[in-house]
């Protein structure tokens, strides 16, 4: 396992966003279009996700998650994504990754 130096870990901005809108993506069964809020002064973001198995819509909306708001976009079947969010993966089940509390959106992870 290849070790990462703190110095990098520290160039991550690891943020509390919360989940406004979701849509399918038009070009993929199994993906989101996620529209996410980075908190008050901040301009949301749009991530493509692969969360269509795992969840509903329904499920999703506001859900507060934890995302890499730093990370170089990326374009996925045509769309544009701006960030990543964190989920845990274990034998093919898929959960997103949340603060244990609630907390203000735009949180800082440290």
């Amino acid at each position: 396992m290849e070790k990462v130096k703190l110095e990098d870990w520290k160039r991550l901005d690891l943020r509390v966003g919360q989940i406004k809108a979701v849509k399918d993506h038009p070009k993929a069964d199994k993906l989101y279009i996620l529209l996410v809020s980075l908190g008050e002064g901040e301009h949301e973001i749009q991530l493509v996700a692969g969360l269509k198995e795992h969840y509903k819509e329904s499920e999703l909306i506001s859900k507060k998650i934890i995302i890499i708001r730093n990370l170089e976009p990326a374009v996925i079947r045509g769309i544009e994504s701006q960030g990543m969010l964190l989920a845990a993966v274990f034998k093919n089940k898929v959960v997103l990754i949340s603060p244990e509390r609630d907390t203000v959106v735009g949180a800082k992870i440290e």
